[in-house]
């Protein structure tokens, strides 16, 4: 398959992964008065800001043909260690947002060491960090959440908005623009760097790569410590929203994370995919999840819903690859 062609069939899947937005926006503005409000609406943009900012960092993992189970606990993690900076510590904020992307980095770095050192499959190696991190939350904390009620101007990272101070009609939360900012670096960072060329050379042919002098290890580990320093941002976001630190929160947050980038065009089998992409996918999962609580739906059908919307987006990605061999 041509490169035109793949490309040609990545614009395809981000050309239906829009229509399908903008069917469920329409479907849901019929069926609910109450769903195309500005309120619901900004909602949305703001439960997307952290699924959207997991994805993205997500996204770099599957291009180079590897998976990360361990996100969702990750974003808890880097939580947790920002509170107890911020919160335990007494630290200022500047020091709390640098170690909730530091702490990101540096599991991403170890979850990375795993693979490319160890050899250790992606799925396995994941699984266990998401294991790891999930316990040393609970552990770290004593299992209570960690609150940032002293800690000023924490709440404004993600609920404030820098964009409404200024067009007052536009209130557009912080985390939404933190979403855009993180995205347009990636993609960036993919179209433009050694390190977005060969995230892409390493999902598409890694031995080929290997063969060629580059030090594949290396850069797969960078790339995975990329994701957790995203992550951590992811973090930040969603202690910001909840204004504080919760140790059991995180699981499932993956799912929705991948699902969003398969739905988005990216190949789990690696080598293609976009941010724009994993953009769409994002705000696909939060339309579908705020629509259906809008309609009053029972939180059991709406899980039913999300593991369907998983299975069809991997069964999706398949198609796609079958015809492209």
């Amino acid at each position: 398959m041509s490169i035109k062609e793949t490309r040609r069939g990545g614009a395809q899947q981000k050309l239906w992964a829009f229509a399908s937005l903008i069917v469920l926006v329409a479907g849901f503005s019929l069926a609910s008065p109450n769903f195309f409000q500005v309120s619901n609406i900004m909602a949305i943009l703001q439960a997307t800001s952290v699924n959207g900012v997991l994805a993205v960092g997500v996204t770099l993992i599957i291009i180079t043909g590897g998976i990360d189970l361990s996100i969702g606990t990750l974003m808890t993690f880097c939580a947790v260690m920002t509170g107890v900076v911020l919160t335990w510590a007494g630290m200022p904020l500047l020091l709390g947002v640098l170690t909730s992307i530091a702490t990101g980095a540096l599991c991403g770095l170890i979850s990375g060491t795993f693979v490319a050192k160890m050899k250790i499959p992606p799925f396995i190696a994941t699984l266990g960090m998401m294991l790891m991190l999930k316990g040393l939350s609970l552990i770290v904390t004593g299992t209570k959440p960690i609150y940032f009620n002293d800690t000023p101007g924490f709440s404004e990272i993600a609920q404030g908005s820098l964009i409404g101070r200024i067009v007052p009609a536009f209130p557009v939360p912080n985390g939404v623009l933190i979403l855009f900012i993180v995205s347009a670096a990636v993609a960036w960072i993919l179209g433009r760097t050694v390190l977005g060329r060969y995230t892409f050379a390493l999902g598409s042919n890694e031995e080929a790569v290997r063969l060629s002098g580059v030090n594949t290890d290396a850069w797969k580990m960078a790339i995975y410590a990329l994701a957790g320093g995203i992550c951590g941002i992811a973090g930040l976001l969603i202690a910001s929203r909840l204004n504080s630190a919760q140790p059991a929160l995180g699981l499932g947050y993956e799912l929705e994370a991948i699902a969003a980038v398969v739905i988005g065009g990216t190949s789990l089998a690696g080598g293609r995919g976009t941010i724009l992409g994993t953009l769409i996918g994002a705000l696909i999962m939060s339309v579908l999840t705020n629509g259906l609580r809008v309609m009053s739906v029972a939180p059991e059908w709406q899980t039913v819903v999300t593991g369907a919307i998983i299975v069809a987006a991997v069964y999706a990605d398949q198609l796609r690859r079958g015809r492209a061999g």
